[in-house]
């Protein structure tokens, strides 16, 4: 039985007809170049064009020297393979739909220079900043905001079911994993309810991220109850880096008013109800009041471009005169990042903090999978005196991945960089907080696939409750690691070659 429902799964399925494709496709190469000396000739030339479009080509450098090294170990086929596989960027297809509402969306933000000045008058290089992401990218600045930090997803979680309870018009849920269990359970018996009062409940969820964790029927199952939903970028049985390019943001949003984001997907182990990797240590934020209109233009350019509508933005906004109420506790800017517009929108804005940071810059990630600007923002703001402190896993989810990141402490201690191992479990957070005054809580792993291949969001926070509130449980956090040293690390020659090895095809990855 176990058999026979392991032949029928999809997974199983498409994975067997991409290798079949795949093996089919480098036989065939090899059975063409042996037939013809013109055809190999011809097959390294385009090796030689691809090597040089590579080294033109305004890219990530680990990106390009992983591809030429790739092409120069195979010469016949590496041009082949690269012409395929070798773009970042999502289909043409994807592109043209995520364009075309993107400049709706424009139209529908309220830039408020003012707030901008005011915070010129406070730190005119941080206003940079917030300038870059307002003026260049798109995303306003908010005050009048609200802003609660959660140090684990068990307590974003039960203010993620009194949002919930509230609803009145609509809720919007975008994740990168679903899964049946407790928290899944209790959230969609609340969705169920609102759907019946006539609430508008609409659900993304990326289909490979949920791949193994969500019935094949599960997008039937949602409509039937009266939630829309929607698949993202399903998964498909031909050879396509296209594939690569996931939904990997996190976000609730409740009526225009409430919004939720941060590493907590919906499954057990992100609110420990289950234990796989020790705690499960994440972080998340609420906003309520006027912040919250930019979560809710970002579910909806995403939804707009795939699922046929006949709403208008004006639909979901909330009443302005409702966000008085909120206090203005510091700024908010809400943002994310798309492999659509060429921009390394999320690492940037981590760079920013590094390069402006003046006594310290706290980070949690539970990947460490840097390219080189990275790497030299963060040992340059070490060697100018600035106490840089990262945070990974002490009890890893993928031990590949770990070594990978392990691979990477080196450079970083040597500049002074400090390292903390998470001793508790698995750190799935993503944040950053800067000189008590400036933080991130958001989706965006410091790896290749958050920082370049993945649509992500964040908040950006300055001189909030939130930021303290950050700082106190960076420190608790600290405390409950342990540092590592460049003795931990050490190891011998095989041992450096294959974390070069791993180093080298990460981009690729």
């Amino acid at each position: 039985m176990r058999i026979l429902r392991l032949i029928s799964n999809r997974v199983f399925i498409t994975t067997v007809l991409l290798m079949g494709q795949i093996t089919w496709f480098i036989l065939f190469l090899i059975k063409l170049t042996r037939y013809s000396v013109i055809i190999s000739a011809i097959f390294s030339l385009l090796s030689l064009i691809m090597v040089l479009h590579i080294v033109v080509k305004d890219d990530n450098p680990s990106y390009k020297i992983a591809w030429i090294i790739l092409i120069m170990a195979l010469p016949l086929f590496g041009g082949l393979f690269y012409l395929f596989f070798g773009s970042k960027r999502p289909s043409k297809g994807m592109r043209i739909l995520l364009d075309k509402e993107h400049q709706k969306i424009i139209s529908m933000l309220e830039i408020d220079d003012e707030i901008l000045e005011e915070i010129g008058t406070q730190d005119h290089r941080l206003m940079g900043t917030f300038k870059y992401l307002q003026e260049k990218n798109n995303f306003p600045l908010y005050k009048n905001t609200e802003s609660t930090y959660y140090s684990s997803g068990e307590t974003m979680f039960k203010d993620m079911l009194t949002e919930l309870k509230k609803a009145k018009k609509y809720v919007f849920l975008e994740y990168f994993i679903i899964e049946e269990g407790k928290m899944w359970g209790e959230i969609l018996k609340i969705l169920v309810e609102k759907a019946n009062e006539g609430v508008d409940v609409r659900l993304i969820y990326d289909d490979v991220g949920s791949l193994f964790s969500l019935p094949k029927d599960f997008k039937k199952q949602m409509e039937d109850m009266g939630i829309r939903c929607m698949a993202f970028n399903k998964f498909r049985p031909f050879p396509s880096l296209v594939m690569n390019n996931r939904n990997h943001r996190k976000m609730l949003v409740i009526d225009g008013y409430s919004a939720f984001t941060g590493g907590i997907n919906i499954a057990d182990e992100y609110i420990n109800e289950k234990n796989r990797f020790g705690y499960w240590k994440d972080t998340g934020v609420k906003l309520k009041g006027e912040g919250v209109w930019s979560f809710t233009l970002m579910f909806l350019e995403m939804w707009n471009a795939f699922y046929k509508t006949d709403d208008t933005y004006d639909d979901f906004k909330a009443c302005k005169k409702d966000f008085k109420k909120y206090e203005s506790h510091g700024y908010i800017q809400p943002y994310s990042d798309s492999p659509i517009d060429n921009e390394a929108l999320g690492e940037n804005v981590y760079i920013e903090l590094l390069s402006q940071a003046k006594k310290y810059v706290y980070i949690f990630t539970p990947y460490l999978i840097i390219d080189n600007e990275m790497k030299h923002a963060l040992c340059i703001a070490a060697k100018r005196g600035v106490d840089v402190r990262i945070v990974t896993p002490g009890i890893p989810d993928k031990k590949i991945i770990y070594r990978l990141t392990r691979s990477n402490y080196e450079p970083l201690l040597k500049a002074g960089v400090r390292i903390f191992e998470y001793t508790p479990g698995f750190i799935h957070a993503k944040s950053y907080i800067c000189d008590d005054k400036i933080g991130v809580v958001g989706t965006i792993n410091m790896d290749y696939r958050s920082l370049y291949l993945h649509f992500e969001c964040g908040v950006l926070m300055y001189e909030t409750q939130s930021v303290k509130d950050l700082k106190k449980d960076s420190i608790k956090t600290i405390r409950a690691s342990r540092e590592v040293s460049i003795e931990d690390i050490e190891k011998g020659v095989l041992g450096r070659f294959f974390d070069a090895f791993l180093r080298l095809v990460a981009p690729l990855t």
